[in-house]
Formats: structure tokens, sequence, C-alpha cells
């Protein structure tokens, strides 16, 4: 799994879980929207979605017990990006609808309790 602890793991998938506010399907079909843009959705299955989006989609979907030392590393990125960002709310509308955007490719909806 990883060169973690059990308790490490533990933590970090409770973290993980508390920032990632959205499920797995909310997330694919904000990724699917947000990529589509102002037009309809292209053609072409193989649309580029943000990697780190589609790789949260991927871990909600799994065990705990299935976790890969990859998948510990991108829970450990998502929770840094999402409290690094969280407090940064801009005071703009459209600086404020980028941010949540941003914050919802990874899971996190700032405006979900």
């Amino acid at each position: 799994m990883t060169d973690s602890t059990p308790a490490d793991v533990e933590l970090l998938w409770d973290e993980f879980h508390e920032v990632v506010n959205m499920t797995s399907d909310e997330i694919r079909t904000w990724l699917l929207t947000d990529a589509s843009g102002e037009e309809a959705f292209p053609a072409d299955p193989g649309m580029r979605l943000p990697e780190l989006g589609v790789q949260v989609v991927d871990l909600l979907r799994k065990r705990k017990v299935d976790l890969t030392r990859e998948d510990t590393e991108v829970m450990r990125k998502v929770v840094e990006f999402v409290e690094e960002r969280v407090d940064d709310r801009p005071a703009d509308a459209v600086q404020n609808e980028r941010w949540r955007h941003e914050l919802m490719s990874v899971g996190h909806d700032p405006l979900k309790p």
C-alpha cells in the first residue's frame, strides 16, 4: 500500500473525505460540464478532463484497504490544494466563480455545508 503507517493513512483518509464534499458522480458531472465550456459536450470521448479531478473520482470509488502509494499521494495533494485555497475567497465576483470552480474540480464545493 504505502510507506505510511496505518494511522497516517487513516488520518489522511479522514482528511481527504472531509475536504472532498462532493460525491464521485457530482464531481464527474461537474468535470464533464466544466470541460464542455459554453458549448455542448464535444463528441470526443477522450476530452481532456483535469487529471486530479479524475483521480479524485477514482479514489472515492475505492475502499481504504485497496489504496496504493499513488492514491495516498493524490489524497495528500487534494487535501493540501483545498486547504491552501479554501480560505482565500476573492471578493470579485468573476474571480470568486473561478475560485469555486477550481475547488470543485477536485471535489470541494465551498457552497456546500
